[in-house]
């Protein structure tokens, strides 16, 4: 595994899962995009002229040497053992009419391996949110370990100057209902909506009562 500047990291440490390309492990790469397969690869990794692939999983090892899945890097995140595309999520919630904008991240939830699905939104002039209709909508285009378990109500998405979605401040704060001023909904599969968070919700989701 590969940490930010150096080759290997130690026990406690998270670190980048890379494979190595070779004759008797070959990468077959993307049909028809070299770029994209190109991109997946790393090059010099351990010496001159190895290759590697890049999985885009962080991998933690532990004291007694077990391993364990950390975290997706890349515009995807790790729930339920499945990669979560944001742009693909970002792309289904668009199609609602009540919806301007849409920016998909994964957050993490005391007790649970990966990332949850979060979507900060921005409700087009005249509307209101439709927990239904979402829930609805989700069930009809997405499978249910990419459906975000938390909303967050804005009346903007902040852009870096090149025009991308900066989630930085986003994923940090998370759902927590103490460091986010803007209004947040969660989804009750129960009630097939997505109901206000409060800070009872959130308490019995961080202790395990509320599980997701």
């Amino acid at each position: 595994m590969l940490s930010s500047g150096q080759t290997h990291v130690v026990s406690g440490e998270a670190g980048l899962l890379v494979a190595p390309v070779m004759f008797t492990n070959p990468f077959l790469g993307y049909a028809g995009d070299k770029a994209m397969s190109e991109r997946k690869l790393l090059r010099d990794v351990f010496k001159m002229g190895d290759v590697y692939f890049n999985t885009g999983d962080l991998m933690l090892q532990d004291h007694r040497d077990f391993v364990y899945f950390k975290d997706r890097i890349g515009d995807t995140f790790r729930w339920k053992g499945e990669n979560v595309s944001t742009t693909e999520v970002s792309e289904v919630l668009g199609c609602l009419d009540f919806l301007l904008d849409v920016s998909v991240y994964g957050v993490t939830v005391p007790g649970y391996e990966g990332r949850a699905g979060m979507a900060a939104v921005v409700l087009k002039d005249g509307h209101g949110l439709d927990g239904e209709k979402l829930y609805g909508h989700l069930l009809h285009t997405l499978p249910p370990y990419a459906w975000p378990w938390f909303l967050r109500v804005q009346t903007s998405l902040d852009m870096t100057d090149t025009f991308k979605q900066q989630k930085g401040r986003l994923v940090q704060q998370g759902f927590n209902p103490h460091a986010v001023q803007q209004p947040l909904y969660f989804l009750d599969t129960s009630q097939k909506t997505y109901t206000p968070l409060t800070a009872q919700v959130y308490d019995d989701i961080v202790s395990g009562k509320k599980r997701l």
